[in-house]
């Protein structure tokens, strides 16, 4: 999973990218400090990998893993190519979902390249970039099509494709972002090969300071009212507090985050709405050897599942045997698992639950 991170200059980008990745990102109190995006890969903690390699005495514990990258901030007038706006453009194109970064506490020592604090303003800022940048690319493809359509010699895909650019088309011009679409399986076949970036889902990080305000609450409020319209996710942190956090040791760590009354980490809450905004889950795999998280789509089908772990397995799958993390941590051993029934056979059709660890059967 690509995560990418966005946002008006100096509203918390880096700072919230170092605090959640320890890269190390460049952080500093003037626009344009990202140029080229800095990159940081997280393991995704997860306690049954824990549990489970105490089970199996394995040390050697493979988590999920979230990418994350620190894209440079955007200005009115990007799609245009102010600023740094076609290098931003062309990374965030390439992410699985958008973390947008919005400043919503006061501070006259930080400046704002808009001269004051609106949250909503910054959103709408970066949300018209994007839009017209997708306007730009939809009115391309239509462009391309339409002597055929109107020639009459489109087939049922292509005249399927300009009904469904031109459907996007009027959303944007209302500057609306695509995603408040709601597009059946075979339209979102169509909208992944358009490479919009306005259909990628959001989650919105309401940087805040350490202390909340009522205009910071106030603010928060609004920021979650847009988001409900567009299906999006809202988190609030202080990006600040979680880089210091980060460097602690970690007794003092969890003293200070109890002090503050700091529940989970920023890194924690982004994972937590990353998954549930993409419809992610992990299934295990288990053993002496290793003990390894692997993440796929809610839904996805045994078949598909062991394709995550190798071609050859899909291509070749027989079944697979399925037991529930809570029954094997409570029997604590596999084969009195199969002895209670716990084990069971799952075909083709089985969709694959989180937390399900799985032995899977193939021949190739």
């Amino acid at each position: 999973m690509k995560l990418g991170v966005v946002g008006l200059p100096n509203v918390g980008k880096s700072t919230l990218f170092n605090a959640i990745t320890k890269a190390g990102a460049e952080s500093a109190n003037y626009p344009f400090c990202t140029i080229e995006p800095n990159v940081g890969v997280v393991d995704v903690y997860d306690e049954r990998l824990v549990e489970l390699a105490k089970l199996y005495n394995t040390n050697k514990i493979i988590p999920a893993q979230i990418e994350f990258v620190d894209i440079a901030g955007l200005v009115k007038g990007a799609s245009e190519g102010a600023g740094l706006g076609n290098k931003f453009l062309s990374h965030i194109r390439e992410v699985d979902a958008i973390v947008h970064v919005v400043r919503c506490f006061q501070n006259e020592k930080i400046i704002h390249v808009e001269g004051s604090v609106d949250p909503l303003r910054d959103i709408e800022t970066i949300n018209l970039e994007l839009i017209f940048s997708d306007m730009d690319t939809v009115t391309k493809r239509i462009d391309k099509i339409r002597k055929i359509v109107h020639g009459g010699s489109a087939d049922i895909a292509t005249q399927k494709e300009y009904e469904l650019l031109n459907k996007i088309l009027e959303v944007l011009k209302e500057g609306k972002s695509a995603r408040i679409l709601n597009f059946n399986q075979e339209e979102k076949k169509m909208v992944d090969s358009f490479f919009l970036i306005t259909t990628k889902p959001v989650i919105y990080v309401a940087n805040t300071s350490d202390t909340l305000d009522d205009f910071q609450k106030d603010n928060i409020k609004k920021i979650e009212e847009l988001a409900s319209k567009e299906n999006a996710e809202v988190i609030s942190l202080c990006a600040k507090t979680e880089e210091e956090l980060v460097n602690m040791d970690p007794e003092d760590r969890e003293m200070f985050k109890s002090e503050l009354g700091i529940d989970l980490s920023g890194l924690d809450k982004l994972i937590q709405a990353s998954y549930h905004l993409l419809g992610l889950i992990s299934f295990i795999t288990a053993g002496e050897k290793e003990v390894r998280a692997w993440t796929i789509k809610k839904g996805t089908l045994a078949p598909q599942a062991a394709g995550k772990i190798h071609t050859d397995f899909e291509r070749g799958f027989i079944r697979a045997d399925v037991v529930k993390y809570s029954d094997l941590i409570t029997l604590r051993d596999y084969n009195l698992c199969r002895e209670k029934g716990k084990i069971i056979s799952a075909g083709k059709d089985y969709a694959v639950q989180d937390g399900d660890i799985i032995v899977f059967k193939f021949n190739v």
